[in-house]
């Protein structure tokens, strides 16, 4: 990891704890993912319906709108989720009825490209008392309290390691072709495994961190749609 990298990361955590934040916003969770080289959406915050306007049309439509507040942990509980909108009048009524369902103060309003693909993972990091920081690997998405189809590894681990999480997976047939589309891309998919165990070694600060869904895209790659990171 490069010296920018690292300071850029220590900004991005000291910052959130000096406004006394219990958890990173979604757009603060993907930008420290994205400096440890995960994939992520491409988004932009938006502080009017104007500008949610003009980012919707410079990511291309369609687009996805989610309120933005490090309070907000549970996005689609709350209502403050529009998915699927395709047009400019879609974006600015979605930025209305997100900012009047949501009574915490707002960061914004994330404008998201819309990420195809029916199968989700999910990655998350947690630290174990005796163990310190482990990564999950598991089936994500609305089925991951269905399945309960998790791997664990302790941080620090390799390729070798990573890709041996995927192998023991009761449904890992979906990362191989499926319905037409094909396998995922096993490189990108084991770094980001590594990546998240290298955020839990170098940043006490991070409690958890919860990356549900990563979509496998029908070209096989991969990316995180939604994101949270636990401050201590």
């Amino acid at each position: 990891m490069t010296l920018k990298k690292d300071k850029q990361a220590d900004d991005l955590i000291r910052s959130a704890l000096k406004r006394e934040q219990r958890a990173l916003s979604e757009y603060e969770s993907k930008k420290l993912l994205s400096l440890y080289g995960i994939p992520v959406t491409r988004e932009q915050l938006s502080r009017s319906a104007g500008e949610a306007v003009s980012a919707a049309a410079e990511i291309g439509f369609p687009v996805v709108l989610k309120a933005s507040s490090p309070e907000l942990m549970h996005k689609s509980e709350h209502g403050s989720i529009e998915l699927n909108l395709r047009s400019e009048g879609d974006v600015r009524e979605a930025y209305g009825r997100i900012v009047g369902s949501v009574e915490l103060e707002l960061d914004g309003v994330l404008v998201q490209e819309m990420v195809p693909g029916q199968r989700e993972l999910v990655i998350g990091l947690t630290r174990d008392p005796q163990f310190g920081p482990c990564v999950m690997l598991g089936i994500g998405g609305t089925m991951t309290e269905v399945f309960q189809d998790t791997v664990f590894r302790m941080a620090p681990f390799d390729m070798t390691e990573a890709n041996d999480m995927t192998e023991e997976l009761r449904f890992k047939k979906i990362l191989g072709a499926f319905r037409g589309q094909k396998p995922v891309d096993m490189d990108t998919l084991c770094r980001a495994l590594i990546a998240v165990g290298q955020i839990g070694l170098e940043l006490e600060a991070v409690s958890e961190l919860d990356i549900n869904p990563l979509i496998i895209m029908p070209e096989g790659r991969v990316k995180a749609v939604d994101a949270l990171v636990v401050l201590k």
